[in-house]
């Protein structure tokens, strides 16, 4: 986020200044020269960081969130890497997907994985803080800048039946808890995907309300560029909101992804998730 702040010379008069004026004005500014130019960037994670929800024109596939901040830090083709596939967890990312990361070598790592853990019957959240912490300490070994993802509440944006939420709700939480310890731990920038703006409304989410359209594509690259801006990156060409070079999915492409896509992922993951969430609606019944 860019701050315009005018600095005005007066007279001097009797009349004390406001603090907040010379609090911004005293704040010295960085020469452009010390700003560092990402040359290589890798995007690392799950369908969201694959671009799913964000398709290309003439189904030349998916764009998304990766090739947004490519742009905006001015990262050629050659220098980026996308490795990510859809239901990567967050082993995945490290077994599967780091090994090419470390290799390319890149500046800036952007990373978005755990949600697809938050649905499986073998969760572990301190499993999760191991890997986590394992994929930011090897890319940190070749000078990459490491920016993960915090999660949002998913089950405002996929409506699911109050027991079902009540679950998803609690995993999420412990998602984010190990995330947090990790971020703090290691001392790296984190987008926090609950407090971006308009996070939950239904426009920045495509047709299966499971990953972002493509204004949400563009605002999580306008979070991730205004992180990487804050930790010393030039960003010579901000991202976007205003959607375009993107295909807006037809009707008939919603019903065919939801047919022969989203039902069939909501069957297997539903069979796989519904035994925590008997416990949870078990635990509340014994509450009340």
């Amino acid at each position: 986020m860019v701050v315009d702040v005018t600095v005005i010379s007066v007279e001097v008069t009797p009349e004390p200044p406001r603090p907040a004026r010379p609090a911004l004005a005293a704040v010295p500014t960085a020469p452009a020269t010390a700003l560092r130019h990402a040359e290589r960037l890798v995007v690392l994670g799950d369908s969201t960081a694959v671009g799913l929800g964000d398709p290309l024109p003439k189904r030349g596939g998916w764009r998304g969130v990766g090739p947004l901040v490519a742009a905006a830090l001015g990262v050629g083709p050659g220098g980026y890497l996308n490795p990510a596939f859809t239901g990567a967890r967050m082993r995945c990312v490290l077994t599967e997907q780091v090994p090419a990361a470390v290799a390319h070598r890149p500046d800036v790592a952007l990373l978005v994985a755990g949600m697809n853990d938050t649905l499986r019957p073998d969760f572990d959240a301190a499993r999760i803080a191991a890997d986590l912490t394992e994929v930011i300490r090897r890319l940190r070994a070749v000078n990459t800048t490491v920016v993960p993802v915090r999660f949002h509440d998913h089950s405002k944006v996929f409506r699911l039946p109050p027991s079902l939420k009540r679950a998803l709700s609690a995993r999420v939480a412990e998602l984010n808890a190990a995330i947090d310890e990790v971020v703090a731990r290691e001392g790296v920038p984190c987008l926090d995907l609950d407090r971006l703006p308009g996070a939950y409304d239904l426009t920045v989410w495509s047709v299966d309300r499971l990953h972002p359209s493509e204004l949400g594509h563009r605002l999580l690259a306008d979070g991730f560029t205004t992180l990487l801006a804050e930790a010393g990156f030039a960003v010579p060409e901000p991202v976007s909101l205003t959607c375009g070079g993107g295909v807006e999915p037809s009707a008939a492409g919603h019903v065919g992804w939801l047919v022969l896509k989203g039902i069939p992922w909501l069957w297997r993951r539903g069979r796989e998730f519904l035994p925590y969430a008997a416990v949870i609606m078990w635990n509340s019944f014994r509450a009340r």
